[in-house]
This record gives structure tokens, C-alpha cells and sequence, in this order.
């Protein structure tokens, strides 16, 4: 056993540069894992910069510098951005407040919905089973509400680090924006010289994930627009609502058009009962999820949807594990990243140095 994994090291790790990349995946791992939350601004400034660089490379085609060409996007996108936050949030807020003060009553209508399907089924369902799961329901529901309690009572120090982020965030996309062959070429100083395997995942991984932010932010819009739409054609109650909770759901692959599921379905429920406008919003929404899918994540991610959906699963718990929210945002592209780190360190040494 020991000579076999001393075969495997020297034919795995013999070169310096199977060395060095491992060290810096290492590096960036553990930088992320203990002070992650220390930096969000700065993740979050990268992802920004990452969706705004297209633009800011089809301008610079055009002829414009990098100073103006990433100044004339930042001030579009900040633009874009103020005007969706005092047109939206308020919607958002007002649904949102109305929907929390109906929960209650929601509540005592799904209990009584509940409660009828022992008379009416059974030999498939016992009140005993009825009444465990509304006990339950009950339960989370409590926990949610004081889970709700205690954010608006810290709710003060989130708007605080809020306007920070909301001045730092900006600064920091501009100056990678402007600066970015700078602040690359500072970071390759930094890296030692036998980095051949490193430049070789980088330019696989760099354009992919521009790729994939760029691709996620599309899908948001188009499924959660549609699916807007789609509510407020049947009428459906709290329709911009939930329409963000189904375009944000994308962010989680598989799981979150599970989850989103249940408050769809429980407005639609609570509002027109089991009646044919139920069903017909039920199945709107079904074929909304379905050509997202299968329609549109493959023209979008092309590259990314190569991976088991299995590998996809397992990253998204992996990774959302680790680092939470961008854990799970990022479990596609840092997915592809073990793939290509497993396809650099899977050639042989010689192939290496060719």
C-alpha cells in the first residue's frame, strides 16, 4: 500500500508545477474558508466585475479606453441598478409585509384543507399522519417568525454595513474594471515561476465563469420576467414576489424550483382553492421550470451542463457547506474547477513540459 501511494506522488506531483498549483489551491481555499466573511465586499465586487467585463471589452473593440470604457459601463449599470432598486424593492416590500400578516390565516386554511383528506381518503391517509405534519408545519412556522424577529431586530447593523458595501462595492468593480491587467499582472508577481499548470486552469476556468456569471444573471431575469408575467395574467396575487423567489431559485440547481414550489402553490391555493385557476397556474409554472431546463440553461451553459447532474448536487452541498450562499452560486464553475484540476494533474510529466 505504501509503495503504491508513493508511485502515485512521484508520478502525480514529480513536477514543480503539479506542486505549486496544489499549493495555491490550498492557499485559496483556506484564505476563503477562515476569512471569507471578512471579504465579502470583495466577492461580491468580483462577481460584478466579472458580468461587467463584456461590455467593457466590446466598447474597448469599438475603439474606446479602458478608463472610459469602464466608466461609461459603470455609470449604465449604476444607473440600471438605482432605478430597479426605488421601482422594485417597495413592491417587493409592501407584498412581502401584506404577505406575512395573511400567513397566520393561510395557516388555518391549509390546516383545514389538511384535515379533510383522512374523510375523504382513508385507506391512504390517517388523521394521526394529518396531524403530525400540521404539528410540524406549525412548528417551522414559529421558528420562521422568530427568525423574522431577530433580523429586524439587528436590522440596524445590516443597514449600516449595507451603505458601506453600497460605496465600497462600486469602487472596487471600477478599479478592476479600469485596472485589471494591473491587478493580474501583480498577482502573477506574486506566484512562482513554475506555474505552467496554474496558467493552464486559469485560462480554461477565467472565461467560463465570465461565462456562467453573465449566463446566471440572464437566466434570473428571463425566468423570473416570465414568470411574473405568467401570475399576473392568472391574477395571482403577490405576482412580483413570486416571481423573484422563482428567478433567484436558479440559483440553486434542481433544489431551488423544488423549494420555490411550495409558497407558488400555497398562494395559489389559499387564493382560488382547488379550482381550475389552481391547476392552470400550477401547470404555467411547470412548463416555465421546464423550459428553463431543458431549453434554456443548455444555450446558456453550454460548457457547464457537461457535468452529471449527480457531480452538480454534490456540489452545491459541498460547497454550500463551506461558504453559504456563494458556495452555492458558484457550485457549477467550482465544479468545472475540480474537473480541470483533475485533467491537469491527471497528465503525465512529460506531457507536462511539452
Amino acid at each position: 500500500m505504501f509503495e503504491f501511494v508513493k508511485s502515485w506522488y512521484e508520478r502525480k506531483f514529480s513536477d514543480p508545477h503539479s506542486v505549486t498549483l496544489l499549493l495555491v489551491i490550498c492557499a485559496v481555499v483556506s484564505l476563503l474558508y477562515f476569512v471569507g466573511s471578512l471579504i465579502i465586499p470583495v466577492l461580491v465586487a468580483i462577481v460584478v466585475a466579472y458580468l461587467l467585463e463584456w461590455p467593457v471589452q466590446r466598447l474597448a473593440l469599438l475603439g474606446f479606453s479602458r478608463l472610459m470604457a469602464s466608466t461609461l459601463v459603470m455609470l449604465c449599470f449604476s444607473g440600471i441598478a438605482i432605478a430597479s432598486f426605488f421601482g422594485i424593492v417597495p413592491v417587493l416590500w409592501q407584498q412581502t409585509s401584506n404577505l406575512l400578516q395573511e400567513a397566520p390565516h393561510m395557516l388555518e386554511q391549509g390546516k383545514s384543507f389538511l384535515m379533510q383528506l383522512p374523510h375523504q381518503y382513508p385507506e391512504l391517509i390517517t388523521e394521526i399522519q394529518i396531524k403530525t405534519v400540521v404539528g410540524t408545519v406549525e412548528n417551522k412556522f414559529i421558528e420562521f417568525g422568530q427568525v423574522i424577529l431577530s433580523v429586524s431586530l439587528t436590522s440596524l447593523k445590516d443597514i449600516v454595513a449595507l451603505l458601506i458595501y453600497l460605496i465600497l462595492v462600486p469602487l472596487l468593480v471600477f478599479f478592476m474594471l479600469k485596472d485589471k491587467q494591473e491587478l493580474v499582472g501583480g498577482i502573477g508577481r506574486l506566484l512562482p515561476d513554475q506555474r505552467r499548470l496554474i496558467s493552464q486552469v486559469w485560462l480554461e476556468m477565467n472565461q467560463q465563469i465570465m461565462n456562467y456569471i453573465r449566463g446566471k444573471v440572464i437566466e434570473i431575469l428571463i425566468v423570473g420576467g416570465a414568470s411574473f408575467i405568467t401570475f399576473t395574467l392568472f391574477e395571482l396575487r403577490y405576482a412580483a414576489l413570486l416571481g423573484v423567489l422563482v428567478g433567484c431559485s436558479v440559483l440553486i440547481p434542481f433544489v431551488g424550483a423544488a423549494l420555490v414550489t411550495i409558497p407558488v402553490a400555497a398562494v395559489a391555493l389559499f387564493q382560488f382553492g382547488v379550482s381550475p385557476e389552481f391547476w392552470y397556474i400550477i401547470i404555467a409554472y411547470s412548463i416555465i421550470q421546464a423550459l428553463d431546463g431543458n431549453v434554456l440553461v443548455p444555450l446558456l451553459f453550454s460548457e457547464a451542463v457537461d457535468l452529471n447532474p449527480v457531480y452538480i448536487i454534490v456540489a452545491v452541498l459541498f460547497f454550500g457547506g463551506l461558504w453559504g450562499f456563494w458556495g452555492v452560486f458558484f457550485a457549477i464553475p467550482l465544479a468545472s474547477l475540480v474537473r480541470a484540476l483533475l485533467n491537469a494533474w491527471s497528465m503525465q510529466p512529460q506531457e507536462i513540459k511539452a
